[in-house]
């Protein structure tokens, strides 16, 4: 199998790489009904965490079958990431005021057509293309998936346990898709969404409900924050590769600023805004969005990292660099389930508290294990120990920017989160790339595999102090009442009187 070259400038960038009441809660259906509607939902969690990172090894056959270079190569990564960042917010208010059912089936379709434009793509303009729009289908898939999940189940234990169940569903995307890759060919990691689609016609998913008070979308605000997202993922993405200090750059940058300061000013103004600036008096979602920040910014560019030191140094095929991920995809499935059980027993600070110091000291035994000399077995320890606390901060992040939101705008709160997600994935990668790539210039060789191993090795210790930093803002989540978990039954005044006697 062909190996994938190293661009000139830094190296191809993959991202990472969930009854009705006030604050949501079943949509009613019987346990077996939910229990089928689930499946699809972490089905479509799987089929977006595949989509997000398989195509970075499967990207050196892509460039040899159609003819492209690995400069050009990085646009078949970007143009997702680019898009997805752009349309998330809007995304997520479409699912509230079209309702999430339609936002959800909308999605799958436009990922089946997508998939199914790249499998047939003839040339890297088309599939570039198709990596856009299927950037968009994500866009809309995620914040539909989690709202949908939101407000099925209600708050507590029943949501715990289906968002773990979500969230574990994605942990095996890259190892299944390098399967893919080396069995069938690089089509097969875009074919194989276009089954998905069929799903929907399952009607699985409840109905939405028939809509009370006509709303509208808030379109000037929709032009601004689609705008300005686009162009500031846009500019981070291409920052490492174009340079930081390039016209282009620069120009998406002030473009951005612009456009997203006119979107705060007509939000404040508007009756009926995309983005309620009073959704963040939730301290729970405002805690909840800044932890989901920093945790892709960490733990979510360190399969990126893994990826090039298994395939650039030690010479990894995509299928073997699939298996190697094989042990840590296991252990945060397992810590998602953690997260859950540790959720409902003694709160979601505590158990994000606990994601995270468990993180660190994985992450940082990890980085041992980057070194060109290293052998597998070396960072196995620090995969497993990581691989736990990701999969535990992972659940226990999605419970807190869900908590005490109303049912009917659980969208746009998905939104908001999932927006910081894909910002903090950009922003990581932009400065711990350009971190990484210190010492490589004019290497090749030996050289350039050892340079590359300990510019890594320089990045992964950075990344377990945001997790630290990711502990202390938790300490901004409430305290869980005592009443909220699992208490001994008092003891009654008789019962100590027989005791004594």
């Amino acid at each position: 199998m062909t190996r994938p070259t190293r661009p000139t400038k830094g190296r191809i960038r993959m991202p990472t790489s969930s009854a009705p009441t006030p604050t949501g809660g079943s949509a009613g259906g019987t346990g077996r009904h939910l229990g089928w509607t689930l499946t699809l939902l972490a089905l479509a969690q799987l089929i977006y965490a595949l989509d997000l990172n398989i195509v970075f090894v499967a990207l050196p056959e892509i460039g040899d079958d159609l003819g492209f270079p690995g400069q050009t190569q990085q646009l078949v990564v970007s143009a997702y990431v680019v898009f997805a960042g752009g349309f998330l917010l809007v995304s997520g208010r479409a699912a509230d005021l079209l309702g999430r059912r339609r936002t959800f089936v909308a999605a799958l379709l436009v990922y089946a057509l997508s998939s199914l434009a790249g499998v047939l793509a003839p040339d890297s303009g088309t599939i570039i293309a198709a990596r856009a729009i299927q950037g968009i289908g994500g866009a809309l898939l995620l914040p539909a998936t989690l709202s949908l999940i939101n407000t099925l189940f209600e708050e507590g234990p029943k949501r715990n346990r289906a968002l773990a169940v979500w969230g574990g569903a994605g942990a095996g995307g890259l190892t299944i898709g390098a399967l893919l890759t080396e069995n069938f060919g690089w089509p097969a990691v875009f074919f194989v969404n276009v089954p998905l689609a069929g799903l929907a016609a399952l009607f699985v998913i409840p109905r939405d409900p028939a809509r009370g008070i006509r709303r509208r979308f808030d379109l000037p605000g929709v032009l601004a924050v689609t705008g300005g997202s686009t162009l500031l993922v846009a500019a981070l993405v291409e920052g490492p590769e174009l340079g930081w200090g390039s016209t282009w750059v620069t120009g998406a940058f002030i473009a951005a600023v612009l456009l997203l300061t006119f979107f705060a000013a007509i939000e404040a103004r508007t009756a009926d805004p995309l983005m309620p600036f009073r959704l963040f008096r939730n301290r729970s979602l405002t805690v909840g969005t800044s932890i989901t920040f920093l945790y892709v910014a960490t733990f979510g560019v360190l399969p990126y990292f893994l990826t090039v030191l298994m395939q650039s140094v030690h010479g990894y095929s995509a299928l073997e660099t699939g298996l190697a991920f094989l042990i840590p995809s296991a252990a945060i499935a397992v810590g998602t389930q953690l997260g859950e059980r540790l959720a409902t027993r003694i709160g979601n600070r505590g158990t994000l508290a606990i994601g995270f110091v468990t993180g660190a000291i994985g992450t940082a035994a990890l980085a041992l294990g980057f070194d060109d000399g290293a052998g597998y077995g070396l960072p196995v320890p620090g995969l497993v120990v990581s691989g736990i606390g990701q999969g535990i901060a992972w659940t226990a992040m999605w419970i807190a920017a869900a908590t005490g939101t109303p049912a009917d705008e659980q969208g746009v709160a998905n939104g908001i989160a999932s927006s910081t997600l894909n910002l903090g994935n950009a922003i990581g990668l932009a400065v711990f790339t350009a971190i990484a790539d210190v010492g490589t210039e004019g290497k090749s060789g030996s050289a350039l595999r050892a340079a590359t191993a300990d510019g890594e090795f320089l990045v992964v210790l950075p990344t377990a102090v945001g997790m630290v930093i990711g502990l202390l803002c938790t300490l901004g989540l409430r305290r869980p009442a005592a009443a909220a978990l699992p208490a001994a039954a008092p003891i009654r005044g008789d019962e100590v009187e027989s005791a004594r006697r």
